[in-house]
């Protein structure tokens, strides 16, 4: 039997404890911007951090969690694939750094974005070098 994935339950958690809101707040705070409902009820986040099992979210959850832990819709759509459906994430690391750039990424502007991916490619090639000089050390 495999270990149940947390990968939702983790982002939840984390962000509210980043935002340095309660669950009841966390709930009242999310409005589904669709429909202007509350679809996120306390007791179902409060199962989902304890590490109850919970009913997957819908989608008017999802939008609403996205509103109130102001983070992109994506990074939560992701995160429930991967805990409720077993789906591999690809913004997803074993130390979440990939979530922190993928929730920043939608706010930066194309230049920040381009900033970026220069900055990922230059460690990409110094890793190359690196590995291609034998010894493992680089004059950079």
């Amino acid at each position: 039997m495999t270990e149940q994935r947390t990968d939702f339950a983790d982002l939840v958690r984390h962000r509210r404890a980043e935002l340095a809101v309660s669950l009841r707040k966390l709930a009242d705070q999310s409005v589904d911007p669709d429909t202007s409902g509350r679809p996120v009820k306390f007791g179902w986040l409060s199962k989902l951090e304890r590490g109850e099992p919970t009913e997957a979210p819908t989608p008017a959850v999802l939008r609403a969690l996205a509103v109130g832990l102001s983070l992109p819709l994506r990074v939560l759509q992701e995160a429930a694939a991967a805990q409720y459906l077993e789906m591999q994430s690809f913004i997803w690391s074993q130390d979440r750094t990939t979530r922190v750039l993928a929730a920043h990424i939608e706010e930066m502007s194309e230049e920040e974005r381009q900033q970026l991916a220069d900055i990922a490619e230059t460690f990409a090639r110094r890793r190359a070098q690196r590995s291609g000089s034998g010894h493992g050390k680089s004059d950079d």
